[in-house]
């Protein structure tokens, strides 16, 4: 059987811990691509990693990089290129310099692997994988961002340290944009088939969800000069899986809606059907009021980043 091909773009902490995820799990080759003035960092990575692969038992071929000629005809590409947060920058802070860094390596992916399935992870997330669709061209449901799993894991491990359960019990859900207005949903929230809300008082189960949204911005103040890699990594490459291994999932990712849930063309969180051909389907949940008023001021916000971001790529 074939390996699939996955290309890592970025091999900082978010990327070079993908590429450790997916060598773990034994999902594809892997090449890690950094730009030209790291010169040789990610190759030195990439060796790195292929060296612990006797150790853990893993078996695949990892490769560090700075050409994209390597990454031809990759199945699937992870962006994690960008700046990272800092302790009190907002993911908006990131606007302009990461929609140019994605712009770039966009660009060069639609030329190397045109018919690619691209995971975005760059922050601000929802007009950054907006920004990907634009410059490649290609279909929607070929390009996605990564926020949905990371969310909903960090709202998962949240409750699970509350109620003094396994996280594997918890099955949740989150949607709207990926930020301060994302939107964990209690309705489909439970904890081994009972509904969360039997279990947790709405007071205390509302300040859990203030701290859910506010996850990232706690990891960037505790880390004081970086942020959050192993989670976003780990999700990254559950994505992955979905997609190589043709699973199906039904897992929360940034997807473009136009007549769903009545978005209009843009990239919010949603669940999907992830697999080989990338988001399958998006699947549409009857919202209660409280939650649809959540979506609609979460959707509002995205469309208000993208407004500003395309206003700074047109200056």
């Amino acid at each position: 059987m074939k390996r699939a091909k996955i290309t890592i773009v970025g091999a900082g902490n978010v990327g070079a811990t993908t590429a450790h995820w997916c060598a773990a799990g034994e999902l594809g080759d892997i090449f890690l691509l950094d730009i030209p003035r790291t010169e040789d960092m990610p190759k030195g990575k990439a060796l790195d990693l292929m060296q612990a692969s006797p150790i853990m038992g893993f078996d695949c071929n990892i490769v560090g990089t700075t050409d994209y000629a390597d990454t031809q005809d990759s199945d699937v590409v992870v962006i994690t290129a960008g700046i990272p947060r800092k302790p009190g920058m907002s993911r908006d802070d990131l606007l302009g310099t990461n929609a140019k860094i994605v712009t770039s390596v966009v660009e060069q992916i639609k030329t190397s692997s045109p018919n690619a399935i691209i995971i975005v992870v760059s922050n601000p997330l929802d007009a950054m994988v907006q920004q990907a669709l634009k410059v490649s061209g290609f279909p929607p449901q070929r390009v996605l961002g990564q926020a949905g799993v990371l969310d909903t894991a960090r709202y998962r491990t949240f409750l699970a340290m509350e109620l003094g359960v396994s996280v594997e019990d918890i099955s949740a859900l989150l949607m709207g944009g990926h930020g301060d207005t994302m939107v964990p949903m209690p309705s489909c929230t439970s904890v081994g088939g009972i509904p969360v809300t039997q279990l947790l008082p709405r007071k205390r189960l509302d300040e859990i969800v203030e701290r859910t949204r506010k996850g990232g911005a706690e990891i960037v103040g505790l880390l004081k000069t970086g942020s959050a890699y192993y989670a976003p990594a780990a999700a990254c490459a559950q994505m992955v899986e979905a997609i190589v291994r043709d699973k199906k999932r039904l897992i929360p990712c940034a997807a473009h809606c136009d007549k769903e849930y009545g978005v209009g063309g843009y990239y919010v969180g949603v669940p999907v059907i992830l697999g080989s051909g990338g988001v399958e389907r998006i699947v549409e949940l009857e919202l209660t009021a409280s939650e649809q008023a959540d979506f609609d001021n979460s959707v509002a916000a995205v469309k208000e980043l993208v407004k500003v971001m395309d206003g700074l790529m047109a200056s």
